[in-house]
């Protein structure tokens, strides 16, 4: 009897048999079957809803509250600071310092002046020394020929911008070039929500068509550029775009049964203030799938991994043993993916919680009001799309790697390589 009666798939030199280069052209044209209408939809939908440019509706009503070029912000540094007890009023037994800062301008209009401003106890409390930099807001000239200062943040550039630098560097040094294609991938992530699915949103565009098409558009450029024109790459995206699919549907159909009006915080409050005709509603939605794309991008890239890693391992495993192994790793992503979503929201939401907590409202009135029923919809459409997401995901992957043949599948920028 021989010692191995079986092949051992990828190891073996032969070159793939006419069957299954066969397999290998099926499964990519059916890749590209879904995908090709699915990237032309989205380009044409990008040209179709790219905003014109123009000022919209709210940007004009802002601009009546706040004339351009009255308030600019400028960085400032603090030459002498002189405290003073402002305890009066207090409440009984507390003590507040306030100061008298003396700043000297050093960027924007106003370069070089020196003008004092008056600092509130808060600010005082979280730390101020002379020769730091803080950021006031100038204010035009109100007749007698000078302008106003006051202080409006602290500057925070310094620290951001050493995190920011840190960030990349860990990244470039771990990953390396796929981790230096990931943060190229953010770049052009943030470049499309803020020249066309923000504009969009603010403009006469549906929120939920110019974020579903905004969202397509990023999965496709940051899906590929990060893990490259593979099979696998293609099947985690197969899977992430039924996720958002899915968020669209879902999320419409629970806005409209719970009835949220999107008015939910001051931000929206006051957004409605500048544009009341805003679809708030379809805001809601918006928020739901751009929030849902991190966590689907993970999940399903993770997935297809792991079927085309098990494929590669044993190329014998039929579809049902892939699909089978390959729920066994989502099981656990899913259980630890849930706990990342809803402690995300608990850790973002502390301040509101702790408000609930003082007035000692109900769980059930907390859970259903407002203000939190909006985000628990939001987390439980995100999380069933996310958990649908994994079965989709490794059903397409364990069928795609099968129909490839005995061998890794090859890249979708290979013609079917001997």
């Amino acid at each position: 009897m021989p010692a191995h009666s079986h092949s051992h798939g990828p190891t073996d030199d032969a070159p793939p048999t006419e069957q299954v280069l066969a397999r290998r052209r099926r499964a990519t044209w059916l890749m590209l079957l879904v995908l090709v209408p699915v990237a032309l939809a989205t380009v044409v939908g990008l040209i179709a809803l790219w905003p014109s440019g123009g000022e919209t509706r709210a940007g004009q009503t802002a601009q009546q509250y706040l004339p351009s070029g009255s308030t600019t912000l400028a960085d400032a540094r603090v030459v002498s600071l002189q405290t003073y007890d402002c305890s009066t009023g207090a409440v009984e037994g507390q003590t507040l310092t306030c100061a008298t800062a003396v700043v000297e301008v050093v960027e924007g209009e106003g370069t070089g002046e020196y003008v004092s401003i008056e600092l509130s106890a808060d600010v005082v409390a979280y730390g101020i020394e002379e020769g730091e930099t803080i950021v006031v807001a100038r204010s035009a000239d109100t007749g007698d020929g000078q302008a106003s200062y006051t202080f409006n943040d602290f500057a925070r550039g310094a620290p951001i911008i050493t995190l920011a630098l840190g960030f990349v560097l860990v990244v470039a040094a771990v990953a390396r070039l796929r981790g230096i294609a990931a943060l190229v991938g953010l770049a052009f992530s943030f470049f499309v929500l803020l020249k066309f699915v923000l504009p969009g949103i603010l403009g006469e565009s549906s929120p939920t068509l110019v974020t579903l098409v905004g969202s397509s558009a990023i999965m496709f450029v940051v899906l590929y550029l990060a893990h490259g024109f593979s099979a696998r790459t293609t099947t985690a995206l197969i899977g992430t775009l039924f996720g958002l699919t899915l968020v669209a549907v879902m999320g419409a159909l629970a806005v409209s049964a719970a009835k949220l009006t999107g008015l939910s915080s001051e931000e929206t409050v006051q957004l409605s203030t500048f544009d009341p005709t805003l679809d708030f509603s379809g805001l809601v939605l918006a928020g739901i799938t751009v929030a849902g794309l991190g966590v689907l991008n993970d999940v399903t890239i993770t997935q297809a991994s792991a079927i085309w890693q098990l494929h590669e391992v044993d190329p014998t495993l039929t579809w049902a043993q892939l699909f089978a192994r390959g729920m066994s790793v989502g099981r656990d992503h899913i259980a630890s993916t849930i706990y990342t979503i809803v402690f995300a929201y608990a850790g973002a939401a502390l301040p509101l919680l702790l408000l609930f907590e003082i007035y000692d409202r109900p769980l059930w009135d907390v859970v259903t009001g407002t203000e939190v029923g909006e985000e628990v919809i939001r987390t439980l459409v995100g999380a069933i799309a996310l958990v649908l997401a994994v079965p989709v995901t490794t059903a397409v992957g364990a069928f795609f790697a099968k129909a490839a043949g005995n061998r890794p599948a090859p890249t979708l920028l290979t013609r079917f390589a001997r």
